[in-house]
């Protein structure tokens, strides 16, 4: 989890990227690896990043905009 991937931000690597993020929800959604206990610890973590504005994090610009 403390890995961090910058490959989406180079053309193919958006859906190499995607391609992980929907890999690692499906894993997540799974009922025996929802069962497991998680640290509260890495809970408090991930309510705090998520709390913070989304302007903080500088994502790189979209190939898609509303101009398209």
């Amino acid at each position: 989890m403390g890995q961090r991937l910058n490959t989406w931000q180079s053309g193919g690597g958006e859906r190499l990227w995607l391609s992980r993020l929907v890999r690692a929800m499906e894993e997540a959604s799974r009922p025996e690896v929802r069962a497991l206990p998680c640290e509260a610890a890495i809970l408090q973590a991930l309510r705090a990043q998520l709390a913070q504005p989304v302007s903080r994090y500088p994502y790189a610009p979209s190939a898609f905009s509303l101009r398209n």
